[in-house]
């Protein structure tokens, strides 16, 4: 029924209040990530602002989407957000607003309207269900439900049952008599009875023994019984007439709104005087809105301010149908539909064609009160009093305080409501600015993640981090690491033949699938000069495989220049590579754009390298051969060079990995060598074994290249190395 009490309209929409609470459920019972998901599937926004009307479309793909989400009916869930609703409604402040309607159950349902008709002063779009007793002498009672969006009446059972048990310490069976579509004013509402049955806890812990004792033929004898009571009242509730026209009629009516003599009702009984000791007159005067008319809706009496405002009510021979319409509940205006709603509060609209002309300009005026009937007199009487909801209204009816009685209510109300609306207006301002402050904390930690994935790019994570806390980043000594250095041949005639712009593209190109390859093999790109490419592996996270990483990804490096084009002669560029493996002393050098560097005899010893290598070739020091010895690589030996601040040096070409393929090494999707690619390999692998270190090497890697070119893309075999040598991307595939 709370999520009735919205606009009823089948293109209206709820409260965010609503959605909150639908989320708060799924989350506390389900779990965020169920959210999520559920969230994802009926593709709605992240948050719902409470005092804003969404679109009924939302919340029902929620619920239809929590339904296939979380594999229960529609009634399970309808009944679940019914139960939670009310601990919902708790929990945001509403619990002594709840606890004061009524003394017991059924008090508080014929009450419900009420609350209705206040909470309308805040939530001025909510067009709220109607809910109507029927009260049996032996405690049971018939709740009538009327609502216009069908298929929601299952969430009355989760209501009621949750506020018996938690009120008034009753169990609440509740069952459904009947189903049907009534035809009202604004057309068809659904209308739903429910049959129900209370018993208090203390009653059930005194049957429980006696249930114990009995045999399980006597317990099946009560469940029997119990069906046909119910079957019976079912029976009773369908056959009675449901709009007798005779006098008949009425036993109906007073069975419906008189007391039953139930466990329920107040023992209480009232003395009342022999006569009435009230002037007409001052009746009048002392209620100035009131309205009596007869079974015929004859206006027998008015208030002397409702006159004074519909001046057609001094005339007592008009029809009360022919100055007011119902606007709530949506009945049709008749007596007996009156009576039928009898516990409800009546909201009267003035027909404006009914008003004076001067008068038309102004807003209708509206009354809201009770409508009670005399038996004796045969007449109802309309207790009502300016349906206002602030100064601004009253104004614009042109009326003033003083037109409301002074034991009236309605001016404390309207002016508390004036005060109500002002921090209604107040909290929405507040949410909207929640709900910006939420997407922009959601947009600054997208910013965030790319200036930190920029910033990592630059350093090591650990060394940003410390530098982000303002600390000082300490130098570190690394006792073993390896480094790499790699240069374009002929880079100094090739930019003197170029423009500008095409070196930049071809540098970009280049360093762009070495920065790859610096994922893919783990190794930590240290800085770009020009055409110089620095890497090193062991820094600035020690790794034992660091030499295999680094000749991993120098293998990487030569065949990924074939892909990038010499901007003079159209050719592949060709680099050279020289590799090192020695101590270093690593640190941030700077304040303004901080670097990480490293220093050492190493970095000279690794940059000489390069320097006196060759092109298309892999060049590594006597380090760097020990390390990569018996790992895997195939590595000739270059011979004894004269090395510039070095002296005489033996140095060593890096051929290939003997147990990684071309896409192994280059990171790419691969699939296991068929045996005539295996053949190739062994062939290539033969012929470079014959050939000799000195004269050679040049021949045996041409040989190795030229089985690789040989080699298709899917004919690659799984690695054989090991795994702390492998690339993150490696391990996955293994």
């Amino acid at each position: 029924y709370f999520w009735d009490r919205e606009r009823q309209s089948m293109n209206g929409g709820g409260y965010g209040f609503i959605n909150t609470c639908l989320q708060s459920l799924v989350i506390e019972k389900f779990g965020e990530e169920t959210w999520e998901k559920l969230k994802t599937s009926a593709e709605v926004q992240d948050a719902f602002m409470t005092y804003t009307v969404y679109d009924d479309i939302i919340t029902i793909k929620l619920i239809q989407e929590a339904c296939k989400v979380l594999g229960i009916s529609m009634e399970a869930i309808l009944r679940l957000f019914g139960e939670y609703f009310f601990k919902f409604c708790k929990m945001s402040g509403y619990d002594r607003m709840l606890r004061t309607l009524g003394g017991n159950l059924t008090e508080f349902i014929e009450n419900l309207d009420a609350l209705h008709s206040y909470l309308a002063l805040s939530y001025q779009e909510m067009n709220a269900p109607s809910f109507r007793v029927e009260r049996e002498a032996d405690g049971r009672m018939l709740l009538h439900y009327y609502s216009d969006r069908r298929g929601l009446c299952h969430i009355v059972p989760g209501i009621i049952e949750a506020v018996a048990k938690d009120f008034f310490d009753i169990d609440v069976t509740m069952d459904i008599l009947s189903m049907n579509k009534e035809e009202e004013r604004t057309g068809k509402k659904e209308h739903v009875v429910f049959l129900v049955v209370q018993k208090s806890h203390s009653q059930m812990g005194r049957a429980k023994p006696n249930r114990l004792k009995g045999n399980q033929d006597i317990q099946r004898d009560q469940e029997v019984l119990g069906l046909l009571s119910f079957l019976r009242m079912k029976e009773k509730y369908l056959s009675v007439s449901v709009c007798p026209v005779k006098k008949s009629h009425w036993e109906v009516v007073r069975s419906i709104v008189m007391f039953g003599k139930g466990h329920l009702v107040n023992t209480f009984v009232p003395v009342y005087p022999e006569r009435l000791w009230i002037e007409q007159k001052t009746f009048c005067n002392a209620f100035p809105f009131h309205i009596v008319f007869d079974e015929s809706l004859r206006v027998k009496q008015a208030g002397v301010n409702i006159q004074k405002y519909v001046p057609g009510l001094q005339n007592q021979k008009i029809r009360l149908d022919e100055y007011f319409s119902i606007i709530h509940p949506q009945v049709t205006f008749d007596i007996f539909s009156i009576c039928k709603f009898i516990n409800s509060q009546f909201v009267l609209k003035v027909r404006r064609e009914r008003m004076p002309e001067a008068w038309k300009s102004q807003p209708a005026l509206k009354l809201r009160g009770q409508m009670i009937w005399m038996e004796s007199a045969r007449c109802m009487i309309y207790l009502c009093s300016p349906k206002l909801r602030s100064l601004r209204e009253l104004e614009a009816h042109r009326m003033h305080l003083s037109d409301i009685a002074p034991h009236d209510t309605t001016r404390d109300l309207i002016l508390l409501n004036q005060q109500r609306l002002a921090e209604i207006e107040l909290s929405n301002q507040l949410e909207r600015k929640k709900e910006e402050l939420r997407v922009l904390s959601q947009h600054l930690a997208i910013e965030k993640k790319k200036t930190e994935t920029l910033l990592y790019a630059m350093l090591p994570e650990h060394v940003a981090n410390q530098l982000k806390e303002g600390k000082k980043v300490a130098a570190g000594e690394f006792k073993t690491c390896t480094i790499l250095f790699s240069d374009v041949v002929t880079f100094t005639n090739i930019c003197a033949a170029c423009q500008p712009i095409q070196i930049v593209t071809m540098l970009n190109s280049m360093y762009s699938k070495f920065d790859r390859l610096t994922s893919v093999h783990e190794v930590y790109k240290v800085e770009t000069i020009g055409d110089a490419y620095m890497v090193v592996g062991g820094v600035p996270v020690p790794i034992g495989s660091h030499a295999q990483r680094v000749a991993n990804f120098a293998l990487g490096m030569r065949i990924s220049a074939k892909e990038v084009m010499n901007p003079v002669t159209g050719e592949p560029i060709q680099i050279r590579v020289g590799i090192h493996t020695g101590p270093v002393l690593a640190g941030v050098v700077g304040d303004k754009m901080p670097r990480y560097c490293l220093f050492g005899d190493t970095v000279n010893t690794a940059s000489r390298m390069e320097s006196h290598g060759l092109p298309n070739k892999v060049h590594l020091s006597p380090t760097a051969y020990r390390a990569l010895e018996n790992e895997g690589f195939e590595i000739v030996e270059r011979g004894e060079i004269e090395v510039k601040g070095k002296g005489k040096m033996t140095t060593y070409f890096l051929i290939r990995n003997l147990h990684a393929s071309e896409d192994e090494i280059m990171g790419r999707p691969h699939s296991r060598l068929d045996r005539k690619g295996e053949q190739k390999r062994e062939a290539a692998s033969q012929s470079s074994d014959e050939m000799t270190p000195e004269g050679s090497s040049e021949a045996g890697q041409d040989s190795v290249e030229a089985a690789d070119r040989q080699r298709s893309s899917d004919q690659t075999e799984t690695p054989r190395f090991p795994n702390d040598v492998l690339p993150s991307g490696f391990c996955a595939l293994l």
